[in-house]
Protein backbone atom coordinates (compact mmCIF):
# COMPACT_ATOMS: atom_id res chain seq x y z
CA UNK A 1 0.00 0.00 0.00
CA UNK A 2 2.45 2.45 0.92
CA UNK A 3 4.79 1.68 -2.35
CA UNK A 4 1.28 2.65 -4.31
CA UNK A 5 0.76 5.71 -2.26
CA UNK A 6 3.82 7.06 -3.48
CA UNK A 7 3.85 5.95 -7.24
CA UNK A 8 0.32 7.98 -7.10
CA UNK A 9 2.50 11.43 -5.15
CA UNK A 10 5.18 10.73 -7.84
CA UNK A 11 2.97 10.86 -10.66
CA UNK A 12 0.44 13.65 -9.20
CA UNK A 13 3.93 15.71 -8.90
CA UNK A 14 4.96 14.66 -12.44
CA UNK A 15 1.90 16.03 -14.31
CA UNK A 16 1.75 18.63 -12.13
CA UNK A 17 5.19 19.83 -13.39
CA UNK A 18 3.82 19.43 -16.97
CA UNK A 19 0.21 21.56 -16.01
CA UNK A 20 -0.30 24.65 -18.59
CA UNK A 21 -2.75 27.44 -18.99
CA UNK A 22 -4.04 28.61 -22.01
CA UNK A 23 -5.11 31.53 -23.66
CA UNK A 24 -6.52 33.01 -27.05
CA UNK A 25 -5.69 36.44 -28.32
CA UNK A 26 -6.20 37.88 -31.84
CA UNK A 27 -3.43 39.47 -33.03
CA UNK A 28 -4.41 40.60 -36.08
CA UNK A 29 -7.38 41.19 -38.34
CA UNK A 30 -6.98 41.31 -42.24
CA UNK A 31 -9.85 41.14 -44.99
CA UNK A 32 -12.19 40.42 -41.58
CA UNK A 33 -10.25 37.29 -40.52
CA UNK A 34 -9.16 37.76 -37.43
CA UNK A 35 -5.82 36.15 -37.00
CA UNK A 36 -5.59 34.55 -33.26
CA UNK A 37 -2.38 32.99 -31.31
CA UNK A 38 -2.92 30.05 -28.45
CA UNK A 39 -0.62 30.96 -25.66
CA UNK A 40 0.34 27.73 -23.73
CA UNK A 41 2.17 28.96 -20.18
CA UNK A 42 3.26 27.00 -17.68
CA UNK A 43 0.68 26.85 -14.78
CA UNK A 44 3.05 28.41 -12.27
CA UNK A 45 5.47 31.28 -13.01
CA UNK A 46 6.96 33.68 -10.81
CA UNK A 47 5.50 37.07 -11.10
CA UNK A 48 8.82 38.74 -11.91
CA UNK A 49 9.95 35.31 -14.46
CA UNK A 50 10.04 35.80 -18.20
CA UNK A 51 9.86 32.35 -20.20
CA UNK A 52 11.61 31.69 -23.66
CA UNK A 53 9.19 30.79 -26.12
CA UNK A 54 8.16 28.47 -28.92
CA UNK A 55 6.29 30.61 -31.51
CA UNK A 56 4.69 27.76 -33.78
CA UNK A 57 3.33 28.06 -37.18
CA UNK A 58 1.55 24.64 -39.09
CA UNK A 59 1.17 23.27 -42.42
CA UNK A 60 -1.19 22.39 -44.60
CA UNK A 61 -0.22 24.09 -48.43
CA UNK A 62 -1.12 27.51 -47.29
CA UNK A 63 -4.90 25.62 -47.88
CA UNK A 64 -5.59 23.59 -44.59
CA UNK A 65 -4.24 22.79 -40.99
CA UNK A 66 -5.35 24.41 -38.03
CA UNK A 67 -3.13 26.23 -34.90
CA UNK A 68 -5.15 23.96 -32.86
CA UNK A 69 -4.31 20.56 -34.47
CA UNK A 70 -3.87 17.85 -32.10
CA UNK A 71 -0.07 17.72 -32.48
CA UNK A 72 0.10 21.60 -32.56
CA UNK A 73 -1.17 20.81 -28.96
CA UNK A 74 0.67 18.60 -27.76
CA UNK A 75 3.89 20.22 -29.04
CA UNK A 76 2.56 23.47 -27.23
CA UNK A 77 2.12 21.44 -24.23
CA UNK A 78 5.47 19.78 -24.26
CA UNK A 79 7.25 22.93 -24.20
CA UNK A 80 5.89 24.23 -21.24
CA UNK A 81 6.97 21.11 -19.12
CA UNK A 82 10.44 22.31 -20.10
CA UNK A 83 9.92 25.77 -19.00
CA UNK A 84 9.03 27.27 -22.24
CA UNK A 85 5.88 29.34 -23.57
CA UNK A 86 4.31 27.66 -26.30
CA UNK A 87 2.25 29.72 -29.12
CA UNK A 88 0.30 28.90 -31.84
CA UNK A 89 -0.81 30.16 -34.71
CA UNK A 90 -3.58 31.10 -36.99
CA UNK A 91 -2.68 32.93 -40.45
CA UNK A 92 -4.13 33.84 -43.66
CA UNK A 93 -4.64 30.14 -45.89
CA UNK A 94 -4.27 32.35 -49.51
CA UNK A 95 -4.18 29.04 -51.47
CA UNK A 96 -7.49 27.33 -49.82
CA UNK A 97 -10.22 27.24 -52.43
CA UNK A 98 -8.12 28.07 -55.34
CA UNK A 99 -8.05 25.89 -58.17
CA UNK A 100 -4.22 25.83 -58.70
CA UNK A 101 -4.10 25.26 -54.84
CA UNK A 102 0.05 25.27 -54.52
CA UNK A 103 1.31 23.03 -57.60
CA UNK A 104 2.90 23.62 -60.45
CA UNK A 105 -0.07 25.19 -61.73
CA UNK A 106 -0.16 27.91 -59.49
CA UNK A 107 2.27 30.49 -60.81
CA UNK A 108 5.92 31.57 -59.62
CA UNK A 109 4.41 34.91 -58.38
CA UNK A 110 1.68 33.18 -56.59
CA UNK A 111 3.95 31.80 -54.78
CA UNK A 112 5.86 34.07 -54.00
CA UNK A 113 2.90 36.74 -53.12
CA UNK A 114 1.87 33.21 -50.82
CA UNK A 115 5.52 33.22 -49.07
CA UNK A 116 5.48 37.32 -48.45
CA UNK A 117 2.08 37.46 -47.14
CA UNK A 118 2.52 34.58 -44.61
CA UNK A 119 5.89 35.97 -43.59
CA UNK A 120 4.13 39.35 -42.93
CA UNK A 121 1.72 37.39 -41.03
CA UNK A 122 4.12 35.67 -39.08
CA UNK A 123 5.80 38.63 -38.42
CA UNK A 124 2.77 40.20 -36.85
CA UNK A 125 2.31 37.30 -34.68
CA UNK A 126 5.86 38.09 -33.11
CA UNK A 127 5.20 41.82 -32.89
CA UNK A 128 2.47 41.03 -30.92
CA UNK A 129 4.45 38.43 -28.35
CA UNK A 130 7.38 41.69 -28.48
CA UNK A 131 4.28 44.44 -27.45
CA UNK A 132 2.71 42.25 -24.79
CA UNK A 133 5.96 40.64 -23.35
CA UNK A 134 5.19 42.07 -19.91
CA UNK A 135 1.27 40.38 -19.50
CA UNK A 136 2.62 37.61 -21.11
CA UNK A 137 6.02 37.07 -19.39
CA UNK A 138 8.03 36.29 -22.29
CA UNK A 139 11.50 36.81 -22.91
CA UNK A 140 11.94 38.57 -26.08
CA UNK A 141 15.77 37.89 -26.48
CA UNK A 142 14.63 33.66 -26.58
CA UNK A 143 12.10 33.58 -29.28
CA UNK A 144 12.24 30.43 -31.18
CA UNK A 145 10.78 30.28 -34.74
CA UNK A 146 9.24 26.81 -35.69
CA UNK A 147 6.91 24.94 -38.14
CA UNK A 148 6.47 22.76 -40.61
CA UNK A 149 6.36 22.28 -44.37
CA UNK A 150 4.59 25.29 -45.72
CA UNK A 151 4.96 26.78 -41.60
CA UNK A 152 8.67 26.08 -41.97
CA UNK A 153 8.75 27.95 -45.61
CA UNK A 154 7.34 30.62 -43.60
CA UNK A 155 9.81 30.98 -40.65
CA UNK A 156 13.00 30.46 -42.36
CA UNK A 157 11.34 33.58 -44.89
CA UNK A 158 10.59 35.82 -41.69
CA UNK A 159 13.81 34.98 -40.14
CA UNK A 160 16.19 35.21 -42.62
CA UNK A 161 14.36 37.21 -45.37
CA UNK A 162 11.93 39.28 -44.42
CA UNK A 163 13.85 42.43 -46.02
CA UNK A 164 13.35 40.58 -49.14
CA UNK A 165 9.50 40.03 -48.71
CA UNK A 166 8.34 42.73 -46.68
CA UNK A 167 8.80 46.49 -47.67
CA UNK A 168 9.18 48.37 -44.68
CA UNK A 169 10.90 45.66 -42.54
CA UNK A 170 11.84 48.05 -40.10
CA UNK A 171 8.36 48.35 -39.19
CA UNK A 172 9.19 44.70 -36.99
CA UNK A 173 13.10 45.89 -35.80
CA UNK A 174 12.33 45.31 -32.49
CA UNK A 175 11.93 41.43 -33.32
CA UNK A 176 15.55 39.55 -33.10
CA UNK A 177 15.06 35.52 -33.19
CA UNK A 178 16.75 33.72 -31.00
CA UNK A 179 16.50 30.38 -33.06
CA UNK A 180 15.06 28.57 -35.80
CA UNK A 181 12.93 25.23 -35.57
CA UNK A 182 12.28 23.67 -39.50
CA UNK A 183 10.60 20.55 -40.86
CA UNK A 184 10.83 19.79 -44.27
CA UNK A 185 10.84 23.50 -45.36
CA UNK A 186 12.96 25.45 -47.99
CA UNK A 187 13.67 29.28 -48.60
CA UNK A 188 14.22 30.89 -52.22
CA UNK A 189 17.98 31.73 -51.60
CA UNK A 190 20.23 30.08 -48.93
CA UNK A 191 22.59 33.30 -49.65
CA UNK A 192 19.95 35.33 -47.59
CA UNK A 193 21.42 33.74 -44.55
CA UNK A 194 24.37 36.46 -43.06
CA UNK A 195 26.65 36.36 -40.27
CA UNK A 196 24.28 39.15 -38.98
CA UNK A 197 21.04 37.32 -39.16
CA UNK A 198 22.26 33.41 -38.96
CA UNK A 199 20.68 31.62 -35.68
CA UNK A 200 20.82 28.48 -34.10
CA UNK A 201 18.64 26.15 -36.19
CA UNK A 202 16.96 22.64 -36.31
CA UNK A 203 16.27 20.51 -39.61
CA UNK A 204 14.93 17.76 -40.07
CA UNK A 205 14.31 16.53 -43.59
CA UNK A 206 13.45 13.54 -45.76
CA UNK A 207 15.84 13.11 -48.91
CA UNK A 208 13.10 11.93 -51.46
CA UNK A 209 10.99 15.06 -50.43
CA UNK A 210 8.74 14.88 -53.49
CA UNK A 211 7.10 18.21 -52.40
CA UNK A 212 9.80 20.71 -50.44
CA UNK A 213 13.57 19.93 -51.92
CA UNK A 214 15.72 18.47 -49.51
CA UNK A 215 18.39 20.17 -51.13
CA UNK A 216 18.21 22.86 -54.33
CA UNK A 217 15.78 21.76 -56.74
CA UNK A 218 12.61 23.16 -57.70
CA UNK A 219 9.49 23.33 -55.74
CA UNK A 220 7.54 20.77 -56.34
CA UNK A 221 9.98 19.50 -58.86
CA UNK A 222 7.83 21.35 -61.06
CA UNK A 223 9.93 20.99 -64.99
CA UNK A 224 10.44 24.41 -66.20
CA UNK A 225 7.76 25.29 -68.54
CA UNK A 226 5.16 24.67 -65.61
CA UNK A 227 3.86 28.40 -64.29
CA UNK A 228 5.25 27.13 -60.46
CA UNK A 229 8.70 26.85 -61.73
CA UNK A 230 10.29 28.13 -58.62
CA UNK A 231 13.51 26.91 -57.26
CA UNK A 232 14.92 26.42 -53.76
CA UNK A 233 16.91 26.07 -50.94
CA UNK A 234 15.97 23.35 -48.94
CA UNK A 235 17.23 21.96 -45.50
CA UNK A 236 20.49 20.51 -46.51
CA UNK A 237 21.86 23.83 -48.34
CA UNK A 238 20.77 25.81 -45.37
CA UNK A 239 22.52 24.08 -42.68
CA UNK A 240 25.52 23.75 -45.05
CA UNK A 241 25.44 27.67 -44.96
CA UNK A 242 24.91 27.65 -41.07
CA UNK A 243 28.16 25.06 -40.99
CA UNK A 244 30.22 27.52 -42.69
CA UNK A 245 29.34 30.65 -40.76
CA UNK A 246 30.06 28.44 -37.50
CA UNK A 247 26.84 28.62 -36.29
CA UNK A 248 25.11 26.00 -34.11
CA UNK A 249 22.92 23.56 -35.64
CA UNK A 250 20.83 20.08 -35.31
CA UNK A 251 20.24 18.63 -38.37
CA UNK A 252 17.91 15.32 -39.20
CA UNK A 253 18.47 13.55 -42.21
CA UNK A 254 15.77 11.02 -43.15
CA UNK A 255 17.23 8.77 -45.95
CA UNK A 256 14.47 7.72 -48.50
CA UNK A 257 11.48 9.42 -46.65
CA UNK A 258 9.51 12.08 -48.35
CA UNK A 259 7.16 14.86 -47.14
CA UNK A 260 5.75 12.88 -43.81
CA UNK A 261 9.07 14.30 -42.35
CA UNK A 262 7.34 17.60 -42.00
CA UNK A 263 5.37 16.06 -38.67
CA UNK A 264 6.04 16.87 -35.61
CA UNK A 265 9.03 14.35 -34.25
CA UNK A 266 7.80 13.49 -30.63
CA UNK A 267 10.27 11.29 -29.88
CA UNK A 268 13.00 13.44 -31.06
CA UNK A 269 11.88 16.57 -28.81
CA UNK A 270 14.36 15.93 -25.86
CA UNK A 271 17.38 16.20 -28.15
CA UNK A 272 15.87 19.42 -30.22
CA UNK A 273 15.38 21.25 -26.81
CA UNK A 274 18.49 20.02 -24.93
CA UNK A 275 20.29 21.43 -28.39
CA UNK A 276 18.39 24.78 -27.90
CA UNK A 277 19.31 24.72 -24.18
CA UNK A 278 23.21 24.29 -25.17
CA UNK A 279 23.02 26.80 -27.71
CA UNK A 280 20.62 29.37 -26.74
CA UNK A 281 21.28 29.31 -22.77
CA UNK A 282 24.90 28.09 -22.55
CA UNK A 283 26.05 29.97 -26.07
CA UNK A 284 27.75 26.49 -26.85
CA UNK A 285 28.51 26.08 -30.62
CA UNK A 286 27.05 22.25 -31.31
CA UNK A 287 26.95 21.24 -34.97
CA UNK A 288 25.53 18.04 -35.64
CA UNK A 289 24.51 15.50 -38.28
CA UNK A 290 22.43 12.54 -37.77
CA UNK A 291 21.55 10.40 -40.66
CA UNK A 292 18.64 7.72 -39.81
CA UNK A 293 16.80 5.82 -42.35
CA UNK A 294 13.11 5.49 -42.93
Amino acid sequence: MKDIVLCTLALLSSLSLFAQHKETFTYAVKGGESLKMDVYSPEKIAKDQKLPVLLWIHGGGFSGGSRDNKNEVELCKYVTGKGYIGVSISYRLLRKGTTTAFGCDCTKEEKLETFKQATIDYMDAAEYLVKYADELQIDTTKIIAGGSSAGAETVLSAVFMKEYYIDEANKYSDINFAGIFSLAGAMINADYITKENAVPGVFFHGTDDNLVPFANAPHHYCEKDKAGYLMLDGSAVIAEKLEKLEMPYYFQVVKNAKHEVSGIPFTALDEVFGFFDRTLFKNEIVQTKVISTK
